[in-house]
């Protein structure tokens, strides 16, 4: 059965209004993939509010309790959907990161994955189900709350592309694809229809936030095609597509870490 990954950002997520829209984009996306991923981030602002509470109550805060607080952002965003998506006659069931399966290092607020096991997932998927999980979070081996840092709900979908051997890891933004310049500031900038994973690192080092680094490094590893495309457009076509002109077969899943994990559940 065919596997997608769909990751939405805080732009795409931005008002209650955004969550219909995704759920639209979803629905379209299903007609040709039997499983559907969804990874989301927090709304808007809404960890950089998190953030801002947090140093209004403690300047330097318990980096334990701080993961605890910021990861309510997006678990606002999946229950959310979760609810566009049953408006439309779509079951759907969110899942936080630590649901999903998503083990980390004890490093909290900068925490690598070490491993994936998305056994509730692949229950939901074989249900016809569309899973939504939260990005930019997890479960220590310590059975704690982590986060994975900025960027981090990227990391979250290709880790989860990796272990659901998906075909590729979509990631929607308020852009249509990697621009050469930033299309916001120079319109009319030249747009590229693909790159190797070495050409959109090297662009994202150069200051692109497109994607984060992380994400791309881990696609690399394991061969998972990206697909940068924007929520505002239907159309299939648009976007920026990065991997590899050859592609090695899949293995073992690779992860950030090689950590060996006992009992995480």
């Amino acid at each position: 059965m065919r596997t997608l990954i769909m990751k939405f950002g805080g732009a795409s997520v931005a008002t209650p209004l955004h969550f219909s829209r995704i759920a639209d984009i979803v629905l379209q996306r299903k007609k040709d993939y039997e499983r559907i991923v969804t990874v989301v981030s927090a709304m808007g602002n809404t960890t950089d509010q998190l953030i801002s509470l947090a140093k209004q109550v403690n300047p330097n805060p318990p980096r334990r309790e701080y993961d605890m607080l910021v990861t309510v952002g997006e678990r606002i965003s999946i229950s959310l959907l979760a609810m566009a998506l049953s408006l439309k006659n779509q079951e759907a069931v969110s899942f936080t990161g630590s649901q999903s399966g998503i083990i980390t290092t004890n490093d909290h607020t900068e925490a690598r994955i070490i491993d994936v096991r998305p056994f509730r997932l692949q229950q939901c998927l074989e249900n016809g189900q569309v899973v939504i999980v939260a990005g930019f979070q997890g479960v220590s081996l310590n059975k704690e709350i982590t986060t994975l840092g900025r960027g981090g709900s990227d990391t979250t979908a290709v880790a989860l592309g990796v272990a659901l051997e998906a075909e590729c890891v979509e990631f929607y933004k308020d852009v249509s694809g990697i621009y050469e310049k930033d299309p916001k500031e120079h319109p009319g900038c030249r747009s590229y229809p693909s790159l190797t994973f070495d050409e959109a690192r090297e662009i994202v080092e150069q200051g692109a936030k497109v994607l984060s680094a992380r994400c791309i490094d881990l696609a690399q590893k394991n061969g998972l095609p990206l697909w940068v495309r924007s929520f505002l457009s239907d159309s299939e076509e648009m976007g920026t597509r990065i991997c590899d002109h050859q592609q090695s077969n899949r293995a073992e899943p690779i992860y950030e870490c090689s950590t060996v994990v006992s009992n995480p559940q």
